[in-house]
C-alpha cells in the first residue's frame, strides 16, 4: 500500500485544507504513517505569512533530505507553494509536486503524474470557483469540525501576502453550507468553525444572498449542532448585525477574535487596513454592550516600517481600553509582493524584538486581571482530553478559554461531552476548577 505523511503549518484554514488532502489522498488508495520515515510520499502544507514560517519549511526539506530521504518524494503544498511556485524546484530539488490550495480538487490527476514518474508536477491556477471542498474530507477531531465559507482577500493590506497566494474572495452559497452542517450534525459532530481569510466578508453567490449574520444565525439553528465559532474577521465587514446574530442565538460561541494589527491611525492608513482606531473601537463597543459577555481576542503587528514610540503606546493604550481576553503578536515580517517592501524607516529586528515583549506583558497582566474575575463562576466546558501529567481533563468554554478540571470518582471518558465546571483558580492562560456534578 502506497503511504504518506503530511506535516501542517500556519492556521487553521490550513489545517482543515490538510484534512482535505488527507480525504482525497485515501480514497486514491493512500495510507497516512505518523512519521516521515514511514512515508513514500512527504507532504509539507505551508504558510507564508511570516518569513520564519517559510525558512521553517525549506530547513525541513533540506534536512530531511539529508537524513531520510532517498526513494521518497516530496510535495509542497499551500501558500508558499503559490507564492514560490516552480522556484522550489530550483531552491529544493528533491520536490516533485508543488500545489496551491486552489487546486487540491486536481490532487487525483497530479498523484497520477507522480505514478508516472513526472517530477515536476504543479497546481497553481487561482482562476477557478472550486476551492473549496474535496470530494473527501478526513476530519481529524469526532466533534469539532471546520468548513471554509469562503477563500481568498479583496483587501490590500500592505504587510500581507494573502491575496497573492489564496487569489481573490470567493464565497460558498448558503445552500451548501447548511447542507454541509446537516451533515455533520448527523455525523455526531456538535460542534462547527466557520473559516476564511476574512470570514465576515462572506457574500452568498446564490439568489438567497444572505450575509455573513443570517449564515452564521442559520448554522447556530442546525439541529444537533451546539456551538459555532468563526475566523478570522476583518474590521473594516464587521457589522453590528453579527454581534445581534450572538446575542439572539446561544450556540453561537460569545468569542470574537477581530484583529486590529495597531492602536495607532497613522499606522493602520500605512498598513491599509481600511480603519482607524474611532471606527475599529465603535465595534468594540458593540460587543461590550451585548447582553452576553463576548470575549474579544485580537491581532497585533510591531515594528511596521516606521511605527513610532508614540504609535505603540497608541497600541498599549488601546490593549488598555479593549481590556482584551488575549492576543496574538507578531513582528512585522516583510514579505515578497507586498507593498511595505516599498516602504522607508525598516525597524531594526532588536527593536522590534523590544516592543513585541512590551506588547506581549503589557497583555499578560490585563489577562491575569481579566481571568481572576472568572474565580467562583460556573462555566460550561466542551472536554477536549486529558492531561495524564496533571491528572485534568482539558475543556474549552464558549468565550474559548481553557478550563483545566477535576472530576473526582469517574473513570469514563468524556472527551466530547459538555460539563459544567466550578472555577477555582485563574492564571495568565488558562482557568482551573471542578466538574459541579
Amino acid at each position: 500500500m502506497k503511504t504518506f505523511y503530511i506535516e501542517t503549518f500556519g492556521c487553521q484554514m490550513n489545517a482543515h485544507d490538510s484534512e482535505k488532502v488527507i480525504g482525497t489522498l485515501i480514497s486514491q488508495g493512500y495510507h497516512k504513517v505518523e512519521t516521515p520515515e514511514e512515508a513514500e510520499l512527504v507532504f509539507y502544507n505551508t504558510c507564508s505569512i511570516r518569513d520564519k514560517a517559510e525558512q521553517k519549511v525549506f530547513h525541513r526539506l533540506q534536512q530531511f533530505k539529508k537524513e531520510h530521504g532517498k526513494g521518497k518524494t516530496f510535495a509542497v503544498l499551500g501558500c508558499v507553494a503559490q507564492q514560490e511556485g516552480e522556484r522550489i524546484f530550483e531552491k529544493a530539488p528533491h520536490v516533485s509536486l508543488v500545489c496551491g490550495s486552489a487546486s487540491y480538487n486536481r490532487l487525483p490527476e497530479m498523484l497520477v503524474q507522480l505514478e508516472t514518474g513526472n517530477r515536476r508536477v504543479t497546481g497553481l491556477s487561482l482562476d477557478t470557483q472550486d476551492t473549496f471542498e474535496t470530494p473527501v474530507t478526513r476530519r481529524d477531531n469526532p466533534h469539532r469540525a471546520y468548513i471554509t465559507i469562503i477563500e481568498g482577500c479583496d483587501k490590500s493590506c500592505a504587510y500581507c501576502v494573502v491575496p497573492f497566494t489564496r487569489g481573490p474572495e470567493r464565497s460558498r452559497t448558503s445552500a451548501s453550507v447548511i447542507s454541509e452542517s446537516l451533515e455533520l450534525a448527523r455525523a455526531g459532530y456538535s460542534e462547527i468553525q466557520l473559516l476564511g481569510q476574512n470570514v465576515n466578508s462572506y457574500r452568498d453567490p446564490s439568489p438567497a444572498g444572505w450575509d455573513f449574520a443570517t449564515l452564521l444565525d442559520n448554522v447556530g439553528r442546525v439541529p444537533g449542532i451546539r456551538r459555532v465559532r468563526f475566523t478570522t474577521s476583518h474590521p473594516r465587514d464587521f457589522r453590528k448585525s453579527i454581534v445581534d446574530a450572538i446575542e439572539g442565538n446561544t450556540a453561537l460561541c460569545n468569542h470574537v477574535h477581530l484583529p486590529v494589527q495597531s492602536g495607532s491611525t497613522r499606522v493602520l492608513a500605512a498598513m491599509d487596513r481600511l480603519y482607524t482606531r474611532e471606527e475599529y473601537l465603535e465595534r468594540i463597543h458593540w460587543m461590550k454592550a451585548s447582553r452576553r459577555p463576548i470575549a474579544i481576542t485580537t491581532d497585533i503587528i510591531v515594528g511596521f516600517p516606521g511605527e513610532t514610540e508614540q504609535d505603540l503606546e497608541a497600541t498599549l493604550g488601546l490593549l488598555d481600553e479593549v481590556q482584551y481576553d488575549s492576543l496574538f503578536g507578531f513582528k512585522y515580517s516583510r514579505r515578497p509582493n507586498t507593498s511595505a517592501l516599498l516602504l522607508e524607516d525598516q525597524i531594526a529586528e532588536e527593536e522590534k524584538t523590544r516592543r513585541l515583549a512590551m506588547v506581549q506583558e503589557h497583555q499578560r497582566n490585563i489577562q491575569i486581571r481579566r481571568n481572576a474575575t472568572y474565580v467562583g463562576s460556573v462555566e460550561e466546558c466542551m472536554v477536549e482530553g486529558f492531561n495524564r501529567a496533571t491528572q485534568q481533563w482539558i475543556g474549552r468554554t464558549s468565550q474559548h478559554k481553557t478550563l483545566n478540571f477535576l472530576r473526582p470518582g469517574s473513570d469514563a471518558d468524556l472527551t466530547g461531552q459538555y460539563l459544567e465546571v466550578r472555577v477555582t483558580r485563574a492564571g495568565p492562560n488558562s482557568l482551573v476548577g471542578e466538574a459541579v456534578n
